[in-house]
């Protein structure tokens, strides 16, 4: 039986189980069994507002936790997996058109904060640099920001600026969940020795990775589970 306290804040943070989804599992990461009853099950999703300057926050303190990748990793891609909505979180074909922090309300109760993609090299310079400041700013400062998904392709090692970002946010020490994606475009077999690659990188274990792929929803519930854990931090 769950103490009272734990399952007020799950109430008050508007989670409730996730329904269990047969036969699928996950690479490099526990069980389904383990987490799947325990997901989170997301009933509503809006957007609220974009932002660059923490004075265009929104004015809320519910829970916030943000989602960062290079650009064209495929973020609005998994945060609408997430969601179950297509197209509530654009994407677009041109890599480095998400140039603002855009914030959306999740049963109205925390918030999923899509950062603009990194590292696309044919955005223009000043462009560029704008990006890292607007980004370490809203990270640095946002007092009720719980924690971060850092988004990395599966097909490829981390990038210098998958790196330095994994660095910044463990030298910050901000919880951080890191996701493999895109793992419909390899055969299940490439997964762990990817992932093992991709550990040895960032000096983590390939068991701290949660293998994604939007269009199949591999990996969907254990995130929800980590975003939950998050959630109620």
């Amino acid at each position: 039986m769950k103490e009272q306290g734990a399952g007020s804040r799950e109430q008050g943070a508007g989670i409730k189980a996730a329904p269990q989804e047969a036969g699928r599992g996950d690479c490099c990461s526990p069980p389904p069994a383990l987490c799947v009853p325990d997901a989170l099950a997301i009933t509503s999703a809006e957007f609220i507002t974009s932002a660059v300057q923490p004075e265009q926050y929104p004015r809320d303190e519910s829970p916030e936790v943000a989602f960062a990748g290079r650009s064209n990793v495929g973020k609005s891609a998994l945060i609408n997996c997430l969601i179950q909505r297509k197209k509530l979180v654009r994407t677009s074909r041109t890599p480095g058109r998400t140039q603002l922090i855009n914030f959306f309300k999740i049963n109205n109760s925390f918030l999923f904060v899509d950062l603009p993609g990194y590292g696309y090299a044919k955005v223009s310079q000043s462009l560029r640099a704008s990006w890292g400041p607007m980004i370490e700013t809203y990270l640095d400062s946002r007092e009720n920001l719980r924690g971060i998904v850092q988004i990395m392709d599966l097909r490829h090692p981390p990038t210098p600026d998958d790196i330095s970002l994994w660095s910044w946010l463990k030298e910050k020490k901000l919880p951080a969940i890191p996701i493999l994606t895109k793992a419909d475009k390899l055969s299940r077999a490439k997964w762990n020795p990817l992932a093992q690659a991709a550990g040895r990188i960032l000096g983590i274990s390939p068991a701290d990775f949660i293998i994604f792929s939007a269009q199949t929803q591999q990996g969907r519930n254990e995130l929800l589970c980590r975003v939950k854990e998050l959630i109620l931090r």
